[in-house]
């Protein structure tokens, strides 16, 4: 079983995530809360090398799903999951222990590179006031 979503169309409205289906690492799902009726939360370890990638309010992958961080951890991240992804997807599927495949916010990756490579005119005060960071 797989999570599938239609691909986006030129000149369509961005209303979401950009997801590209390339896996960062593998995550461990640490645990999996009721929060509210309206609400779960999914803790996810991940490696060093796959929470560098990561950052509160950004984007996420998690087999396939997309799914905002609602908290970045030292070793993990946190999403929350309304009950009609939890329903929907193979996150019904999944209980603490279990591993997952996690696709870091392909923008936040080119940026990263972007200053990696310390390309002129590219820092970090720039990205900040163009409002990228």
């Amino acid at each position: 079983t797989v999570n599938l979503e239609r691909a986006l169309k030129i000149g369509d409205r961005l209303g979401g995530h950009f997801v590209s289906g390339h896996i960062d690492g593998i995550g461990e799902i640490i645990q999996i809360k009721k929060k509210a009726e309206n609400f779960f939360e999914v803790t996810i370890g991940v490696a060093k090398e796959v929470r560098e990638n990561l950052v509160d309010q950004g984007s996420v992958a998690v087999d396939g799903i997309s799914l905002t961080i609602a908290k970045c951890l030292k070793d993990g991240f946190i999403v929350s999951v309304i009950p009609f992804t939890l329903v929907n997807t193979t996150l019904n599927t999944k209980n603490s222990g279990d591993k997952v495949n996690i696709e870091c916010d392909m923008l936040g990756k080119y940026v990263k590179s972007f200053l990696a490579e310390k390309k002129p005119g590219i820092t970090p005060e720039f990205l900040m006031e163009k409002g990228f960071i």
